[in-house]
C-alpha cells in the first residue's frame, strides 16, 4: 500500500474476548486496516453473545469504549449451521455495499477454522486478516497483559479446565494455575473472556461478578455491568 493509499476497510469478528480486542488493537497499530465496525452473533432468545454468553449490555459497552459501531448478527438457539451461514452471508452483503471486502480474525493456530472462515468469505467477496495468526500462545498472552489488557473468563469447558477456572481474571496468576495441556489463549476452547480494558479501548469497562452456572455442558459465569 502506498502512501497516498488508504487502508481496506474491514469489519472485526468480535465476540467480547481477548483474542478479538487484541487483535484490533493490532490492525489499529500496523495500519494493516481500517476497522470500521464490529461483527458479533448475538442469541436472540437470550439477548447474549453467542459461545461467551455475555449480556448484549456489555457488549454495547465495549463497543463504546473502543469507538466502533456494533453489527449484530441475531441468531436462534440453538442455530443449525446453514441458519448461521445465511444471517452472516446477509450481514457481509450489507456489508459489501458499504465499500467493506475485509473481515478480521483474532484466530491463533487451528487450520481447520481459518479454512472455514475462508471458505465463505471467497464467494461472498471478501479476505480475511489475521493479525495474531502462529503467534506463540503463552508469549501471546504476556505480551496481552503487559499491554494492558484486562479480562475475565466468562465460559469454561469443563471437559478441558475446572469449572473454578469460570470468573476468574485473565492475569499471570491464571497463567500460572493452568493446567499442562490447557493452551495459555484457551485457542482449543478451553475457556473464553470478556474483556473489560485494553490499548483498543478509551475507557474501562467496569463489570461485578454473578452467578456461575452450568449449561449444555459449559459452565458460564455471569458477568454484570457495574
Amino acid at each position: 500500500m502506498s502512501d497516498s493509499e488508504s487502508p481496506p476497510r474491514a469489519l472485526l469478528s468480535w465476540s467480547s474476548g481477548k483474542d478479538s480486542a487484541y487483535s484490533l488493537s493490532e490492525v489499529r497499530r500496523t495500519g494493516a486496516c481500517e476497522v470500521v465496525g464490529l461483527l458479533t452473533t448475538v442469541s436472540s432468545q437470550f439477548d447474549r453473545v453467542s459461545m461467551h454468553g455475555v449480556r448484549e449490555e456489555l457488549l454495547d459497552a465495549q463497543a463504546r469504549a473502543v469507538g466502533l459501531p456494533l453489527v449484530k448478527v441475531r441468531i436462534p438457539y440453538p442455530c443449525p449451521n446453514a441458519t448461521y451461514e445465511r444471517e452472516m452471508g446477509r450481514a457481509l452483503d450489507r456489508a459489501k455495499q458499504d465499500g467493506i471486502a475485509h473481515v478480521v480474525f483474532g484466530d491463533l493456530f487451528l487450520e481447520d477454522i481459518r479454512e472455514y472462515r475462508e471458505s465463505r468469505l471467497r464467494p461472498a467477496g471478501f479476505s480475511g486478516i489475521f493479525p495474531l495468526w502462529r503467534r506463540e500462545t503463552a508469549g501471546l498472552a504476556e505480551e496481552m497483559i503487559d499491554a494492558g489488557l484486562r479480562a475475565r473468563i466468562c465460559c469454561v469447558d469443563p471437559r478441558k479446565l475446572p469449572k473454578e477456572f469460570a470468573g476468574r481474571e485473565f492475569d499471570r496468576a491464571l497463567l500460572r494455575s493452568l493446567p499442562a495441556a490447557v493452551d495459555p489463549c484457551g485457542e482449543r476452547g478451553e475457556f473464553h473472556t470478556f474483556v473489560t480494558h485494553g490499548p483498543a479501548f478509551r475507557h474501562p469497562v467496569p463489570v461485578s461478578v454473578g452467578e456461575t452456572v452450568e449449561r449444555d455442558g459449559f459452565v458460564f459465569t455471569d458477568l454484570r455491568p457495574a
